[in-house]
Formats: C-alpha cells, sequence, structure tokens
C-alpha cells in the first residue's frame, strides 16, 4: 500500500463516453438519490445515499460499500473496512451542461485528508449524449490509479445499460 507524504506532479485522466442516451438521462445519474445508486461504485461494490443535493455548494454523502465476496477480501487484505463513509459537494453545477464533484478523501493511510476532484461535462450529438469526466490526480499516483481503475469499472455499468458507441 502506497503513503502519500508528497505531492507528485500528475496528469488529469480524461475518460469520454458517447451514450445512445439523453443527457438528461445521464445528468440525472450524476444528480438524483436513485441515479447515483444505480450505478456508481466499482464493480463489486454498491452504495446507498445518505444525502444528496443537486445544486452548486450541495452536499452528496454515501456509503461505498464492498458487496461482492472478491471485493470484501480485498478490502480486508488492504486493511480497509468494507465500508466507508464518502463525503462531497456539488463545486459547480450547471444543469445538463456541467459538473464539478469534490470528494473528500480520508482513507489514504498516513495521508490528511484532501480533495479529490471529479469534472463533467454533458453534450447532446444527434440521438446520443457524450459525458467527458476529468479525474484530477490524488497527492499519490497510486490513488490516482486507483481512482481511474475503480470510475472506469463502475463505467461498464454504464456503458452496457445504453449502449457505449465506442466513441
Amino acid at each position: 500500500m502506497s503513503d502519500a507524504k508528497t505531492s507528485i506532479p500528475q496528469a488529469a485522466v480524461v475518460v469520454e463516453r458517447t451514450y445512445r442516451a439523453r443527457v438528461e438521462e445521464l445528468w440525472a445519474l450524476w444528480t438524483t438519490k436513485a441515479g447515483f445508486e444505480s450505478w456508481w461504485g466499482p464493480e463489486g461494490f454498491r452504495v446507498e445515499v445518505h444525502a444528496l443535493e443537486a445544486r452548486e455548494g450541495g452536499r452528496l454523502d454515501y456509503d461505498m460499500i464492498a458487496d461482492a465476496p472478491e471485493a470484501i477480501a480485498a478490502m480486508k487484505a488492504m486493511g480497509q473496512p468494507i465500508s466507508h463513509g464518502t463525503h462531497g459537494t456539488y463545486a459547480e453545477f450547471s444543469p445538463h451542461r456541467r459538473l464539478k464533484l469534490v470528494h473528500m478523501i480520508d482513507f489514504v493511510p498516513n495521508s490528511p485528508t484532501y480533495e479529490s476532484v471529479i469534472e463533467v461535462a454533458f453534450s447532446s450529438q444527434g440521438d446520443t449524449a457524450r459525458m467527458v469526466v476529468t479525474i484530477h490526480p490524488h497527492l499519490d499516483p497510486h490513488w490516482t490509479n486507483m481512482s481511474v481503475e475503480g470510475f472506469t469499472s463502475q463505467l461498464r455499468k454504464l456503458d452496457l445499460r445504453y449502449g457505449w458507441t465506442g466513441a
């Protein structure tokens, strides 16, 4: 396990998807309790939302819960709890166009609590909707990689649901 002791310069990671969906459908995945719970969390995990205030400055509080046997075993092997309370805010909120979600990262060993930023831009393209997600780096490259791997894993849920066009 990696310790975050100093900030190491890293580039942001951009993940793009075009789905056979409307922008409003994708927006709801990020801004409603039912939408967020339907896909957030890497494979083997689920979330339970406790607060979701869909507005600029609004809170997002949820538990990230390992619920598949392999995810539970992996969390235990890393010395991490199988459920963790997660807290964030919507730092930017422009309906159906842009949002910025800031999570407080408080689970990294030997690291003070810090902010993790995800920005999302939405656009319509005919009968499809495009979602461009920018994942800003963590303090430690290990946790940036874990974040990107987790996000890519959870996107597979949307890829199956909305028929990712590969674009």
